[in-house]
């Protein structure tokens, strides 16, 4: 039990910086709601499932829950018996509330879109169980690469020792936010002539998305990296032909802020979104926060440009899931995700139970509730990278360092 409670609190950590800090005790007939907490964390807490405690407090599935509120805890096992929901007694309805309720009806069809993840995703695994512990993976070297640069104006960057240039002195880029080391693991087994950025601020997206909130950030960004670039290849001139934004987690929060801005909605070419797209639980705002994401995904499936979103099964506390998030852009686009089986060859132990694809559009949902499914998804990276990101950028080849010259020893005659 001790160790479920350090692996939740880790996961919490991870995701929003808040540590569910009340302790552990025997489960009590009622429990309290205070701030960070969530059905799920509950029901693990008290070994018992999210819908038996829906149950036994007449609440609607995937209802919200606040601060105060007093929940009565069923015992493990225990048939719930369930409650008259805990809102006022109405009126009988009237002909304008019956057609309030038609309305009603025809918004539950698309109740997908914002349900959580149901309790057979909800699983986790061991780093035995995957084979790899997915988030310390064993690290491959550097390939054809340099070691990381912070010659940036944020972050740090790795480029080919030599090449990755054309000509005219055109250079492809990924800006990643969030794990740039992890990530920079993926990364040097597929490409062989684009530049990575990498750039981590800290734990939850609010760092991400005030720091570029101002368009100058990502100018200055893009010019040290040039900069950088044309220093290390000995060209007067360079320039970035190709552009990709990437994220992990709450490196989201810089990639909405960048993409708010026309001139880089423009010249940004693919967008990777690792378990790592959440917004606000309710409309208007989870509109809001979502539409730049929405333009770009209307784009991809056009072909005109390139998105990948993945998502786990992590309920987080207090704001939309990557499933619901995942799920806001396919039902923008008109679609509904596809019932997947898993398959053994996803990476690092995880499970497919969802995709979606339209045109470069495409979405891949995955099982599993814990820290160690959600680093697992820095894992599929290097599959974009291979199968879809090189492919369209036909980047300029890189090459490793050249080989020390071998002279051939002078021998001198004897006398």
């Amino acid at each position: 039990m001790g160790e479920a409670v350090m692996r939740l609190r880790g996961l919490l950590l991870l995701l929003t910086g808040l540590l569910v800090t009340s302790p552990l005790a025997a489960a009590p007939k009622v429990h309290v709601v205070e701030k960070g907490h969530s059905l799920w964390s509950i029901a693990k807490r008290y070994g018992v499932t999210v819908k038996a405690i829906e149950a036994q407090n007449g609440l609607r599935s995937g209802a919200a829950i606040r601060p105060g509120q007093r929940l009565e805890i069923p015992e493990p096992g225990q048939k719930a018996s369930p409650k008259k929901s805990d809102a006022k007694a109405e009126p009988s309805k009237s002909k304008a509330d019956s057609g309030k309720a038609g309305s009603e009806k025809a918004e539950s069809k698309v109740d997908w879109v914002n349900a959580k993840p149901d309790a057979s995703t909800q699983t986790q695994k061991s780093a035995k169980d995957r084979g790899v512990n997915p988030c310390n993976t064993p690290d491959p070297g550097q390939g054809i690469y340099t070691r990381w640069d912070r010659a940036p104006s944020l972050g740090q960057m790795i480029m080919p020792e030599r090449g990755g240039v054309t000509a005219n002195g055109g250079f492809d880029v990924m800006f990643h936010f969030h794990g740039h080391e992890p990530v920079r693991k993926e990364w040097v087994k597929v490409m062989n002539g684009a530049v990575l950025v990498g750039v981590d601020l800290g734990i939850g997206s609010g760092p991400y998305e005030s720091t570029f909130r101002s368009p100058d950030a990502f100018r200055r960004l893009m010019a040290s990296v040039e900069k950088r670039v044309a220093e290390r290849t000995g060209k007067k001139r360079v320039y970035i032909r190709k552009m990709g934004l990437s994220a992990w987690s709450a490196g989201y929060g810089a990639v909405e802020s960048i993409l708010r801005h026309p001139e880089f909605k423009q010249k940004v070419d693919a967008v990777v979104l690792l378990d790592g797209l959440h917004s606000a639980n309710t409309e208007p705002m989870k509109s809001k926060q979502l539409e730049p994401f929405v333009e770009f995904a209307r784009l991809a499936a056009r072909r005109q440009r390139f998105m990948f979103v993945s998502h786990s099964s992590i309920i987080p506390p207090g704001y939309a899931s990557t499933t619901e998030t995942a799920n806001f852009l396919i039902h923008a686009l008109g679609g509904k995700p596809k019932a997947e089986r898993p398959r053994g060859a996803d990476p690092m132990g995880l499970e497919r139970i969802a995709s979606y694809s339209r045109g470069n559009f495409h979405v891949r949902g995955y099982r599993g509730n814990d820290k160690m499914d959600h680093c697992a998804h820095i894992g599929l990276f290097k599959d974009v990278l291979k199968v879809h990101v090189s492919r369209r950028w036909s980047s300029p080849r890189g090459y490793g360092p050249k080989a020390p010259s071998r002279e051939p020893a002078q021998v001198t005659a004897s006398r």
